[in-house]
C-alpha cells in the first residue's frame, strides 16, 4: 500500500495495538503520517509494531488510570502533541445473564466500557491543548443488535455509543470529534479464537466457520483487519472534519438484511448452479 499523508504531522494513541485491528490502525496512520504509540498488556505484540511503525510501545492496561497518563505523557514528549486517539482495547465473553458471574460481567465493562472512558478522558486535555482532535471509540455490531449469550458484551458495546455520543456533544465545542465505530467479523486473533469454538459445535473447520458466521451478509465475507483500519483512518483524518457524535457501520451489510426472510434466499439441499443433480 503506497504511503499517503492524511495524518502527516498527526500523533495518534491506539489501545489495544498489538494485534488485529489495533495493529492494522497502526500501519496504517504511520504510513498517512502520523506519528504513533501503541499500548497493549503483552510487550512482545505492542513493540513489534511500534519496531516496524517508528513508533513507541507503552505496555500496560486500560483499567489503570497511572497507565493511561504514561501513554498521553509518552506521546507529548515523543512527539510534540496527541491529535488523535483510537479506543480499540477490548476483551470477549459470553453467557446470558442468568448464566454471567457478577465478577465476569464487572470484568468484562472494566475493559470495555470503562476502559475506553478512561483512555479518553486522559487524552482530551492533551486533545484540546492541540486546538482539537478526534476520537474513535471502537465499538460493535453486538451494540446494535444482540447475539445469542452476548449479555456483558452486547451491553457494554451499545454502552460504548452512548458514552461516544455524549463526549461529541461536550467536547465538540473544544475542537475534539469523537465517533463510534462498529465492525462486524473481521479476521484477528480474537475472532479466530471465536471461530474455532464455531468449528468445534459444527464439526467444521476454520476457515468454514467463517464461512458459516457470513453467509448471510450481502457481501458473503468477513472484513480483513486493514479494512476496519480503513475506517479508522477516515474518522481520525480530516476527511471527516464535519462528522461528530456518528456511528458508522462496517459490517458487510448484515444490518441491511431481514434475518426473518433469509431461509426463503437459501438455496434448498443439493441444488447448486444448475439445480439439483
Amino acid at each position: 500500500m503506497p504511503g499517503g499523508a492524511r495524518l502527516r504531522g498527526k500523533v495518534a494513541l491506539i489501545t489495544g495495538g498489538g494485534t488485529g485491528i489495533g495493529a492494522a490502525t497502526a500501519r496504517r496512520f504511520a504510513n498517512e503520517g502520523a506519528g504513533v504509540v501503541v499500548t497493549g498488556r503483552r510487550p512482545g505484540p505492542i513493540e513489534a509494531v511500534a519496531a516496524e511503525t517508528g513508533g513507541i510501545a507503552v505496555r500496560g492496561d486500560v483499567r489503570d488510570d497511572r497507565h493511561l497518563a504514561a501513554a498521553v505523557d509518552a506521546a507529548v514528549e515523543r512527539f510534540g502533541g496527541l491529535d488523535v486517539v483510537v479506543a480499540n482495547a477490548g476483551v470477549t465473553g459470553g453467557g446470558d445473564l442468568a448464566s454471567v458471574s457478577n465478577r465476569q460481567w464487572e470484568e468484562l465493562l472494566a475493559v470495555n466500557l470503562t476502559g475506553i472512558m478512561k483512555v479518553c478522558r486522559a487524552a482530551i486535555p492533551a486533545l484540546i491543548g492541540r486546538g482539537g482532535g478526534s476520537i474513535v471509540t471502537v465499538s460493535s455490531v453486538a451494540g446494535l443488535a444482540a447475539g445469542p449469550e452476548m449479555a456483558s458484551y452486547a451491553a457494554g458495546k451499545a454502552a460504548i455509543l452512548g458514552l461516544t455520543r455524549s463526549m461529541a456533544s461536550d467536547y465538540g465545542p473544544r475542537g475534539v470529534r469523537v465517533n463510534a465505530l462498529c465492525p462486524g467479523w473481521a479476521r484477528t486473533e480474537m475472532s479466530d479464537a471465536e471461530m474455532d469454538g464455531l468449528a468445534e459445535l459444527r464439526g467444521v473447520d476454520r476457515e468454514a466457520a467463517y464461512e458459516l458466521a457470513s453467509r448471510h451478509l450481502p457481501l458473503r465475507r468477513v472484513a480483513s483487519a486493514d479494512e476496519i483500519a480503513a475506517c479508522c483512518l477516515f474518522l481520525a483524518s480530516d476527511e471527516s472534519s464535519f462528522v461528530t457524535g456518528a456511528v458508522l457501520v462496517a459490517d458487510g451489510g448484515g444490518q441491511v438484511v431481514d434475518a426473518g426472510t433469509l431461509a426463503w434466499a437459501e438455496e434448498p439441499p443439493g441444488a447448486g448452479p444448475e439445480g439439483p443433480g
